[in-house]
């Protein structure tokens, strides 16, 4: 696999609340992470960083092989992050009620366990089309799904960035965890908010399809996004599928 990330404090924030990072265990498999801190006096920098570090830091004690076992074992690491989270922002006041977004994608050449909390997002580039993996636990998201307001509507809306899940703000973290095939040349997005607020989906996949290098894509998609305002912290990552192609 081919694997490049970029983050950019974009042009509205003092600080960058969002944390990025790729792992690779003992056996030699790899772990995406993303995390976009909120809350907090300076908590959500604090929260994204934890959740990213000591998921990354137990990860590469691992021999795990199959997206079975990754499944199981990144179902107890969100478990305990959460708590964790929870634990360091009651032991500290000016820490109190920070929280992140995550969205992870522990790597199997062939498959690729997905899992998410918030709204920081995963899409799959196959075949020139763009797939959103994730769904945004947010709540214009839940007003799109009960057909209140359009997704247009939702792009604009005074409340977009309301997320209604996320990690270390409450004691149920529910998160959702999907495995998907991959196959010869697929692209995996992961991306903070700061992208998808202010580049479109459209955008987004003509500059996957394009000829640029995996670093000269992200580059390009936080420039994007800067210019259309820069108005959050603007993190990307992209994996490319280089395996043999897998049957159908």
């Amino acid at each position: 696999m081919k694997v490049a990330y970029r983050t950019s404090i974009g042009k509205q924030r003092n600080d960058n609340e969002d944390y990025v990072d790729v792992f690779t265990n003992l056996a030699g498999q790899h772990l995406a992470i993303i995390a976009d801190g909120i809350g907090g006096h300076q908590g959500g920098d604090v929260a994204s960083a934890m959740a990213v570090s000591h998921l990354g830091h137990e990860f590469e004690q691992t021999k795990l092989t199959t997206p079975t076992t990754a499944s199981e074992w990144i179902t107890q690491q969100i478990t305990a992050e959460n708590q964790s989270i929870i634990d360091k922002s009651n032991q500290f006041a000016d820490l109190n009620g920070m929280g992140t977004t995550l969205v992870a994608a522990l790597y199997f050449t062939e498959e690729v366990v997905i899992a998410s909390i918030g709204d920081s997002r995963a899409y799959l580039l196959r075949d020139g089309q763009l797939r959103q993996l994730t769904e945004d636990h947010s709540l214009v998201n839940e007003l799109v799904r009960r057909g209140e307001i359009s997704r247009q509507a939702a792009r604009h809306h005074p409340q977009k960035n309301v997320i209604i899940r996320s990690l270390g703000i409450s004691d149920d973290a529910r998160f959702d965890l999907n495995t998907y095939p991959l196959v010869l040349n697929d692209q995996l997005l992961m991306c903070t908010d700061g992208l998808t607020n202010m580049v479109d989906d459209q955008t987004i996949q003509a500059v996957l399809t394009s000829d640029r290098s995996a670093e000269e894509k992200c580059d390009y998609l936080i420039e994007l996004a800067n210019d259309a305002g820069g108005l959050d912290n603007i993190t990307v990552l992209l994996l490319t599928n280089f395996s043999r192609e897998v049957a159908d």
